[in-house]
């Protein structure tokens, strides 16, 4: 029987995965807002820039992405399944929480949070069916706050329930990803279910090194973003860990938007003109192939490592 994974639009077999982005998002927002200011939320326009979006990424070659967009960054199911029905690209929905949990998140206790994300994971998000196929935790500057350590703990027990894996946004130069870690470690997660996300944003070797040898898969998945590490940096790092044999570690991405309420479009391309879906297809590869990285690196990172770790489900 062919191992399949849950998307927007229902569960595919995960060999129809293909080139995958894993840890982008359609729309993130400030919750709350757009609900009490209508006009700054024009949705027509919004589907309209992320039709465009995802046909350009089709016509790269990619065909899934993974939307890593959590409650506290405003997920909002409809709009994603509005953009997933008129996009030929696959796209996989989170549970979780990032590192700006609601109030909700301070008192409510491990268990009943881990409930929260399993029921995402297993009946479906709100009323729309959609099941979530991974979960999203966060640590940033202020490090394991009591809250965040909550929501660390239950996305551990969420994992140990259902199976489906954890991705991270982590604070690269903290090395925070060792303390997510050693806390998914606790709670008796295998580590190779575990993505320690934004690990491209740190040119420390050992660190890196450490989080796969450790089990875990690390996200290059901030390409674009020249304000965390340069790009030649970026792509320096990948290639040396490949020549290392670390290519069955690593997934690639931008953690870029169709649009967001925090930086315009314009805004985008005048501060941040590589910060798009399209960069890894036009520019990294190209330089990763350029700095020795093989075809079939670029497969395992790229198609095999994603499909791998969706079908590792239980046991």
């Amino acid at each position: 029987m062919a191992t399949t994974v849950e998307t927007a639009l229902g569960p595919i077999p995960t060999a129809e995965l293909g080139p995958t982005l894993m840890h982008e998002h359609i729309v993130t927002r400030s919750p709350g807002v757009q609900e009490n200011w209508p006009h700054l939320w024009d949705r027509p326009e919004i589907l309209k820039i992320a039709e465009r979006k995802m046909t350009d990424l089709h016509g790269r070659g990619i065909r899934t992405i993974v939307d890593l967009t959590t409650v506290d960054l405003g997920r909002d199911i409809g709009l994603i399944l509005d953009v997933a029905r008129r996009s030929r690209v696959h796209v996989i929905v989170a549970t979780g929480v990032w590192w700006m949990p609601q109030r909700y998140f301070n008192v409510h206790g491990v268990d009943h949070v881990a409930e929260l994300f399993v029921r995402d994971i297993t009946q479906g998000i709100g009323e729309s069916g959609v099941k979530a196929a991974i979960i999203k935790c966060a640590t940033d500057t202020a490090g394991v706050t009591p809250v965040i350590e909550n929501i660390l703990r239950a996305s551990a027990r969420a994992q140990k329930a259902t199976g489906v894996p954890i991705s991270t946004h982590t604070w690269a130069a903290g090395r925070v990803g060792e303390t997510q870690q050693a806390i998914f470690a606790q709670e008796g997660v295998d580590l190779s279910r575990v993505i320690i996300g934004h690990s491209g944003d740190s040119d420390d070797l050992k660190y890196l090194r450490g989080l796969m040898e450790r089990g875990s898969t690390i996200g290059m998945d901030r390409f674009g973003l020249e304000n965390f590490l340069p790009t030649s940096k970026r792509v320096e790092v990948l290639a040396r860990l490949c020549a290392e044999g670390y290519a069955g570690k690593m997934v690639l991405s931008h953690d870029a938007n169709c649009w967001s309420d925090m930086l315009s479009e314009e805004n985008k391309r005048r501060t941040r003109p590589q910060w798009h879906y399209n960069h890894i297809s036009d520019d990294i590869l190209p330089a990763l192939r350029k700095a020795g990285v093989s075809e079939d690196q670029i497969d395992q990172m790229l198609v095999r490592n994603p499909r791998a770790i969706f079908e590792a489900r239980k046991g």
